[in-house]
């Protein structure tokens, strides 16, 4: 989780940065992109966490 948050403040941070330097921003600008990100993150989770519980 520690992890989660970090990049998330470091994706804060390279997003005020961007906007200072008045840079577009990297990121997708579609949502099912991000959606499908977020998607396989907690599909990876739910398999370690069905792993944890059966083994």
């Amino acid at each position: 989780m520690k992890e989660v948050l970090l990049a998330l403040l470091a994706g804060i941070i390279i997003g005020i940065l961007f906007n200072l330097v008045k840079l577009p921003l990297s990121a997708p600008p579609i949502f099912a992109e991000v959606a499908g990100i977020v998607g396989v993150y907690f599909d990876d989770k739910l398999v370690e966490l069905i792993l944890l519980k059966i083994l």
